[in-house]
């Protein structure tokens, strides 16, 4: 399947480096071979005889592309693609792939500032698969699957929970030891348990350290990893004031909508949240404004799923229902927010789009296929 952000990344690949990033198995190597499948030269990390070309830089010249999958597991290795870069330039065309973080190049070491673009691929969205099947359809198979392409394109629930248990044992088992030097894989896997029957709710670090009998600290430090590996991400609470948004308790989901609890309203609600996000960080990764997802609670415990915030400024007030229409909340915290803000209410099982009092009410599927990305 032609992935959308593959014009994008093909039209940077020639002025710089493109670091591309994703969770395992979400399709960058599959995305990076198709950019130019007859005239790519492919060069992964994990295969010795690999590891000994790129040594000896013994890549061809004239090829259009070099893909570096797991580039990252070298030692220094933003300083050496820089070094390729500073003396060779962009031909043939360098794509390095990851399924960690590569934007952790900002924490020190060698910077790759001004040398390259970075992109991250999503698991499939609502928006991303286009075809004969109706968007409502879409949305239940991602409900009940996930957006992974193997899981996704198989379309089997038993199929999917074998695929699943592979994958994320992989990660906990592999893929860890390039971010941390953690050994409690125990105490990780107990907390992603525990994680996953959480969506849809705050969590409280110090209620999850007394389940692990471990520091709040440590599930902190536990969660940044599990982050840095896109298993999941952190949704905070918006507040004007940055510092007091880190400090509340953050909510967290899953990039695979299949891994959370067999819960309807957790799953829609994980599956809202992680189409917001990838539009959001196509945001960023093409237009380069600067974009957050958060969510709103205040002292008497009113809360409103998600608030887009696009380089400053919030864009979308943001409700995930199965069935209710009740815009109550939405009302009570659009009265604070700039009035540009839009608040909508998306319901799943909705017959009739409706505007009630100044909100939007949009059956979720179809609008959910209409995001850019």
């Amino acid at each position: 399947m032609k992935r959308l952000l593959e014009a994008k990344i093909k039209l940077d690949l020639d002025q710089k480096i493109v670091l591309l990033s994703g969770p395992r198995q979400v399709g960058k190597t599959t995305l990076a071979k198709a950019l130019y499948p007859d005239t790519a030269e492919y060069f992964n990390m994990d295969n010795e005889a690999h590891r000994l070309l790129i040594k000896k830089q013994a890549w061809r010249r004239d090829c259009d592309l070099v893909i570096f999958d797991e580039l990252h597991k070298i030692k220094k290795w933003k300083s050496w693609i820089k070094g390729i870069y500073d003396t060779e330039g962009v031909r043939p065309r360098l794509l390095v792939t990851g399924s960690s973080r590569l934007d952790t190049f900002r924490k020190g070491g060698d910077s790759l500032a001004g040398r390259f673009y970075h992109f991250r691929l999503h698991p499939f969205s609502v928006a991303e698969i286009k075809g004969n099947d109706s968007s409502d359809n879409i949305l239940e198979k991602i409900m009940r699957v996930g957006g992974f392409p193997e899981p996704f394109l198989k379309d089997s629930e038993e199929a999917a929970k074998r695929w699943r248990r592979s994958h994320i044992d992989r990660i906990l088992h592999e893929d860890i030891f390039d971010v941390s030097s953690l050994r409690d894989i125990r105490g990780l896997e107990t907390l992603v348990e525990l994680l996953r029957n959480c969506v849809g709710s705050t969590v409280s670090f110090e209620s999850l350290s007394r389940d692990l009998q471990v520091s709040p600290h440590t599930v902190k430090q536990w969660v940044s990893i599990l982050e840095s590996l896109y298993i999941l991400f952190v949704v905070t609470p918006y507040s004007r004031n940055i510092a007091r948004s880190l400090l509340k308790q953050p909510k967290i989901y899953f990039y695979d909508t299949g891994f959370v609890k067999e819960d309807e309203g957790a799953r829609f609600e994980n599956t809202v949240a992680c189409s917001l996000l990838k539009r959001l960080h196509f945001l960023e990764d093409t237009k380069g404004e600067k974009c957050a997802l958060h969510y709103l609670r205040d002292k008497e415990k009113k809360e409103v799923d998600f608030l887009t915030v696009r380089d400053g400024q919030p864009e979308w007030l943001i409700e995930a229902k199965i069935s209710d229409q009740n815009t109550s909340t939405l009302n009570h915290f659009a009265s604070f927010l700039p009035k540009k803000t839009e608040p909508i209410l998306l319901v799943k099982n909705l017959n009739r789009e409706l505007f009630l009092n100044g909100v939007k009410v949009k059956r979720a599927a179809q609008w959910l296929q209409n995001l850019e990305a």
